[in-house]
């Protein structure tokens, strides 16, 4: 059978939340690479496989499949179900409930601190930080409800990993490579959730390919 294949680029938030799920499938995969610099996600081979424009797209077989999520759920359903509980009723909704507040609260929250303390001194945007205020007030509201979870139990949807804890692996990653990780100190439980993920191979070998400024740095932007 041949391997899945995985098209964006790997420093991305979203690609890695699909590329850490790949790996703790154990799935045979290979990355496309693609530069966002050079507009391929505009181009129309890649509109033809996502009209939306974005990345990650999985291709496995004759499936095209985009958002990131639903390609974490697609490779655990097929490889690793109990990563996502299934058969298990009440397991299996957890693992849904954090998923959601990851989409809808997480993300939102951490992207525009990202955006505005990481990427924008490289390409030469000033900083908002009224925005940046906002975000961190939000993220302060958001974290005792995490440090009350994590206190229940191991991780988000029990004490087995899941793809709930997964998914928030891509945003934290260059959150805590910001001037306010430490705020995330306050809260020993979540502190020690992100440690747990940080020591799993799949987050070794992916974060391996996020250098903690997007490659501005360096040069090597996608």
């Amino acid at each position: 059978m041949a391997p899945m294949k995985v098209y964006g680029w790997a420093v991305s938030p979203w690609m890695a939340s699909a590329l850490v799920c790949l790996e703790e499938a154990g799935a045979e995969y290979e990355i496309v690479p693609m530069s966002r610099c050079g507009g391929d996600h505009r181009r129309p081979d890649h509109l033809a496989r996502n009209p939306f424009g974005e990345i990650p797209v999985l291709e496995d077989g004759d499936l095209t499949l985009y958002q990131s999520r639903a390609i974490a759920r697609y490779v655990l359903r097929k490889y690793r179900p109990e990563l996502l509980k299934e058969g298990d009723l009440e397991g299996s909704a957890m693992v849904d409930v954090w998923m959601e507040v990851e989409a809808h609260h997480v993300e939102p929250t951490l992207w525009p601190i990202i955006r505005h303390c990481i990427i924008g001194p490289y390409v030469g945007r000033e900083r908002d930080q009224a925005a940046v205020d906002e975000s961190l007030a939000k993220l302060r509201a958001l974290l005792p409800a995490y440090e009350a979870r994590l206190s229940a139990c191991w991780y988000l949807a029990g004490d087995d990993v899941t793809a709930a804890d997964l998914c928030h692996f891509g945003f934290m990653r260059y959150f805590m490579e910001t001037e306010y990780a430490a705020i995330v100190d306050a809260y020993p439980h979540v502190k020690a959730w992100w440690h747990a993920l940080l020591a799993r191979p799949s987050v070794k070998k992916v974060i391996a390919g996020m250098p903690p400024d997007f490659g501005y740095a360096s040069g090597n932007i996608p």
